[in-house]
């Protein structure tokens, strides 16, 4: 930060020029393709860029070399890639021209709540408007302080990259313990556990002082109740408002009726179950109605193929997992908060770091 100081002040001692962001990049054509279409195009090696969350990977590119994603509609966002790329129809393409492009994408990220709240407009799906967010002014330093500045800032997203990366591996090595041959038999779950449905309680039944957690239609407890009706160490999955969420609750607790309960199972360990349907989120997830309370079908559940490998193997697996596991997800001392706290880290420095002076041009 001293480094930083000593070079604004001798190279823009009087603060800095802002400039509408629209003399500071160059738009790239409108795609003509949709995110369902990318979907189903043949897989390649060209990343193609949605206004969601979502990265699918096709074989033709629309631009190249450095790029920054906007999302034109949903909610404000920006991605950043370095290389032969595409993008959906609902996202604009912007190339830097007279500023550091990770600097302007740094500058960018800073802006997203203020963008999501001031620019994006409409019922249902918002759309960004462009005249304003065009018009957004962003500082441009002198280039020696925006690279010294990406250098900074770069270091702490690279750091959560390597994170990220990290519970990823956790995902391969999981994949790989729970993927096996023809020669494991293989079981629906309903014909070796009970699936069962939780019982209704109330919140005005509830009490954060009595001693077992309640859950509802979310992993976080609903509340406490002076009563269990499942012994510890179970798997539950949610079955409204959270659908599909996981659970494995290690002490004794109640299952309210959004909750389904695996048990008296037959030849497998309730961790090892788990740790299976972990394994089959996506496909969970997949299968939960969309409407105002998404909801999971119970026969989803029951109908899931399971492996059956020796209870010596499947005990080995756990073993190995938690270790992973509690590397990865442990609330207060694993990945998890790790990534919280440097992505804190980033944010408190990219404002300092990212907050000038404006320059005052007297006499106009």
């Amino acid at each position: 930060m001293s480094k930083i100081e000593e070079l604004i002040n001798k190279l823009c001692p009087n603060g800095v020029n802002y400039k509408p962001l629209e003399e500071l990049v160059i738009k790239n054509p409108k795609s003509k393709i949709g995110a369902r279409i990318a979907e189903n195009m043949p897989t390649g090696n060209i990343p193609f860029f949605t206004s969601g969350k979502n990265t699918y990977y096709i074989n033709e590119f629309l631009v190249d070399g450095e790029n920054i994603f906007v999302n034109d509609g949903g909610n404000a966002d920006f991605k950043y890639y370095l290389g032969k790329s595409n993008y959906a129809d609902h996202v604009i393409s912007l190339k830097a021209q007279n500023i550091n492009g990770r600097f302007l994408f740094h500058c960018l990220m800073r802006m997203k709540d203020f963008v999501n709240e001031n620019y994006f407009r409409g019922s249902g799906i918002k759309n960004i408007n462009k005249k304003g967010f065009f018009s957004m002014l962003l500082p441009v330093p002198p280039l020696e302080v925006q690279c010294e500045i990406v250098h900074i800032l770069d270091d702490f997203t690279l750091l959560s990259a390597e994170l990220k990366a990290r519970q990823k591996q956790y995902e391969y090595y999981r994949d790989k313990l729970l993927t096996f041959g023809k020669e494991i038999p293989r079981k629906k779950l309903i014909e070796v556990s009970n699936i069962s449905r939780g019982k209704r309680v109330t919140k005005k039944d509830l009490d954060d002082n009595e001693k077992y957690p309640v859950f509802q239609n979310s992993l976080a407890p609903m509340g406490y109740y002076k009563e269990y009706n499942y012994e510890k160490n179970k798997t539950y999955v949610i079955s409204a408002g959270a659908a599909g969420e996981i659970g494995y609750c290690k002490e004794n607790f109640w299952a309210a009726d959004d909750c389904l309960i695996i048990y008296n199972l037959k030849g497998l360990l309730d961790k090892y179950v788990y740790y299976y349907l972990m394994l089959k989120q996506d496909y969970i997830r997949s299968n939960v109605r969309k409407a105002s309370i998404p909801r999971l079908s119970r026969n989803i559940i029951e109908n899931i193929e399971i492996p059956i490998p020796s209870v010596e193997k499947q005990e080995e697996i756990i073993n190995i997992l938690d270790k992973l596991y509690n590397l990865c997800n442990d609330i207060s001392e694993g990945l998890p908060a790790e990534i919280e706290a440097r992505q804190k880290q980033y944010e408190y420095y990219r404002d300092k770091l990212l907050t000038f002076k404006e320059l005052v041009n007297e006499g106009l």
